[in-house]
């Protein structure tokens, strides 16, 4: 008997000793790891901390939001055994590097999967919440990119004018793919406090914009605004909800655009529409969804009613097509999405990864998921 307990107390000593090692490497990692950015601090936190949208150490939404409870997220554990085509089979086509013909008269469009994209609107080239490295996580055995036929081609993306951040979410600000950028960027405009973390990585202030919900930027003769959205922001385990996330309007000489970042359903959608539509094309999320966290992404029926609130003339879904952040078939959203838009007789499209489109011209429709 003695020895039997001396036996489980040198496994616990053991336990403990991995723990603490354990312990002690996360809290190196995210102390010490560029990649997981700096939460504002100093001047940044005081600054920030005057936006009416903030409460005492945090943003909120403009409507009270639950992110999911744990014992909501646990219960989907479960549903990991039971969950099916969560994966492309085959690697996703692609068309990257087509149609490169220009002129300043139109609108260019190109998606890179998930939320990431290159407008080329007025003359300027403007990446939009460009990640577009192979994981959405700090880590390389985090959430890998679907494989495509063809790697996203960044090293060609050159003289971008701005770069815009909805919000610091690992899958829609990539540090790999900000430093691979830097040097060809003009300038970056972010939600409110999102700044701290480009500053730490060692890009000027000066080139830095951020803006707190119904505020405005320009870029010359391009209207940028920032709207709300409802979602929350992080990138530790600590200090969540310390900078904001938000919406973008793009509005040129002709053209308007809405991006929905991340975010679920709301009353905002029906204000942003008021404001500032009709919208050539509304960009709405479409993806990573759960009834668990129903608050914080929209379902694909309420992303088409929304886009239809924001009186989006033409839609398209996002946040899909790139990377595994939920339990639904990967295919689920564009599905639904476009079931539910030609129930409500709205026109949508659904361009091909790479696909490069002028938006005065074309309506991209190919169902190129379809056997994947």
């Amino acid at each position: 008997m003695k020895a039997f307990l001396r036996v489980l107390k040198k496994l616990g000593l053991a336990i403990l000793a991995l723990v603490l090692l354990f312990s002690l490497a996360l809290v190196l990692f995210l102390s010490f790891s560029p990649q997981i950015g700096q939460h504002p601090v100093g001047e940044d936190l005081e600054r920030i901390s005057q936006s009416p949208h903030w409460e005492e150490d945090h943003f909120e939404n403009l409507i009270p939001t639950s992110v999911g409870s744990l014992k909501d997220v646990l219960g989907t554990l479960g549903d990991y055994l039971n969950a099916e085509n969560t994966s492309p089979e085959d690697s996703l086509p692609v068309q990257f590097g087509l149609n490169d013909a220009q002129s300043d008269s139109l609108t260019y469009i190109t998606w890179y999967g998930h939320s990431a994209f290159l407008f080329e609107m007025d003359g300027k080239k403007i990446l939009i919440d460009p990640m577009l490295g192979d994981y959405s996580a700090p880590i390389s055995f985090g959430s890998k990119r679907f494989p495509y036929k063809e790697a996203i081609p960044i090293e060609e993306l050159k003289d971008i004018d701005a770069v815009i951040l909805s919000h610091d979410h690992y899958d829609h600000l990539d540090y790999p793919s900000i430093m691979a950028l830097n040097n060809e960027v003009g300038h970056f405009y972010t939600a409110l406090g999102v700044g701290s973390h480009l500053k730490s990585w060692g890009i000027e202030a000066d080139r830095i914009t951020e803006l707190d919900w119904w505020e405005e930027g320009s870029l010359e003769d391009l209207k940028l605004v920032a709207c709300p959205s409802r979602h929350f922001s992080g990138r530790s385990l600590v200090h969540r909800n310390s900078s904001q996330w938000a919406s973008w309007v793009l509005i040129g000489q002709k053209r308007r655009i809405y991006f929905s970042g991340d975010g679920g359903y709301g009353p905002h959608f029906k204000e942003i529409g008021a404001k500032y539509g009709p919208f050539d094309l509304a960009m709405m999320e479409c993806g990573q969804y759960n009834e668990a966290w129903s608050e914080i992404h929209m379902m694909p029926e309420e992303s088409v009613i929304a886009g239809m609130e924001v009186k989006g003339q033409l839609l398209m879904p996002i946040h899909w097509g790139a990377f595994q952040l939920a339990l639904h078939s990967w295919t689920d959203p564009i599905v639904r999405f476009q079931a539910k838009a030609k129930e409500e007789g709205q026109e949508m499209i659904h361009p091909m990864i790479g696909e490069r489109f002028a938006l005065e011209l074309d309506r991209p429709k190919t169902e190129w998921w379809l056997d994947l």
